[in-house]
């Protein structure tokens, strides 16, 4: 068979081309993280965003498109239409911008836009001459990005330093607040993936304090480590809606799902019934011990504007899996049987004339 659009299902040349980039991922180290976000922590921000048919979705540090892509195949799963979606996305690496374009077309979708620019330093899609505003947009931006341009931020002309200017040593709120500044006002919602510094930094609390306070932050979820490229460290997501439903008006749910995952040496990803026990957390909005905890906005504040999970999610002795006499017990077995196999190797090297 001819590796062709008319011989290849373009499913099929999709899914391939995924594979692809996957294997080039796995095997580039550090430098996958720039383009490439584990799918199915992409499948579980989708899960949370939900997009429609028909509904604007962006990426403002796109890569190779996977998020983007996502959208369209959550829909084409629930056997719903999927080429009335329009997505677009911004990337800062010119080869890899291509290659996010060449993902498009090799999973047959039209309705798209990629371009290629620094997105905070020069946003490019705009819709009279002011950002363009989505109903969704998923993004795992590059994380503590030093260079870059704080002085401009200060005046901006697309007036995105809402709630102010984040430290020239980590732009993680400068692409937050770009991406706040990018919803549609009435349908607009955001997942983003961060590291979980963004929860709790104190030199960001001034621009967490506001977020809370307009009642924006609907949901902070923290995942296991692992799930970013080449690094060890533990990722969360941070989940904004502009108008939240009625019933969760001022108020955000806290998940703790580290330990929701599948860990293989360095390699790690959320298995089906993971995805499935956080994103029915998220959608149920209640508490369930040690996993998740509904708190009111004004809680938070009073704690200084600290999402960190671990501050409303409180661990029990079933959750975490042992309680202290089971550790106790599990170390002294375990000791004695360092000490029975001590004895016996000393007895063995005693029979050969060896003398411990």
């Amino acid at each position: 068979m001819k590796l062709t659009i008319a011989e290849v299902p373009h499913d099929i040349m999709g899914e391939g081309y995924e594979y692809l980039i996957k294997k080039f991922a796995d095997d580039s180290g550090h430098t996958a993280a720039e383009f490439y976000t584990n799918r199915t922590v992409v499948k579980l921000m989708t899960q949370i965003t939900d997009p429609k048919s028909s509904e604007s979705i962006y990426d403002p540090t796109c890569g190779s498109g996977g998020i983007l892509l996502s959208a369209a195949l959550h829909l084409k799963e629930q056997g719903k239409e999927y080429r009335t979606l329009k997505l677009y996305g911004q990337e800062l690496n010119l080869i890899t911008s291509a290659i996010a374009r060449i993902n498009m077309f090799m999973h047959n979708v039209d309705e798209f836009l990629i371009v290629q620019g620094d997105t905070l330093d020069s946003p490019q899609i705009l819709e009279n001459d002011e950002l363009k505003k989505f109903d969704v947009i998923m993004a795992n931006p590059p994380y503590s990005v030093k260079k870059w341009s704080q002085s401009k931020w200060m005046n901006d002309p697309f007036g995105r330093n809402i709630w102010g200017t984040p430290p020239q040593g980590c732009a993680d709120y400068a692409f937050q607040q770009h991406i706040m500044k990018s919803l549609n006002p009435e349908t607009g919602r955001c997942v983003v993936l961060w590291p979980h510094g963004v929860l709790f930094r104190d030199s960001e609390a001034d621009i967490r304090k506001h977020m809370i306070e307009e009642d924006y932050v609907d949901a902070v979820i923290g995942l296991g480590k692992n799930l970013f490229y080449n690094s060890s460290m533990e990722s969360c997501l941070l989940v904004c809606r502009m108008k939240k439903p009625k019933e969760r008006k001022g108020k955000i749910i806290f998940i703790d799902a580290k330990e929701e995952l599948r860990i293989e040496r360095t390699n790690a990803w959320l298995e089906p019934q993971h995805i499935k026990k956080i994103s029915d957390a998220y959608w149920k909005f209640k508490d369930a011990e040690g996993f998740a905890k509904v708190a009111n906005d004004k809680e938070v504040l009073d704690n200084n504007g600290n999402l960190s999970i671990q501050q409303y999610v409180k661990q029990t002795t079933s959750s975490i899996g042992h309680n202290p006499e089971e550790l106790i017990t599990d170390v002294r077995e375990r000791q004695q049987q360092i000490n029975n196999s001590l004895e016996n190797l000393y007895a063995q090297l005693k029979n050969i004339g060896i003398e411990a």
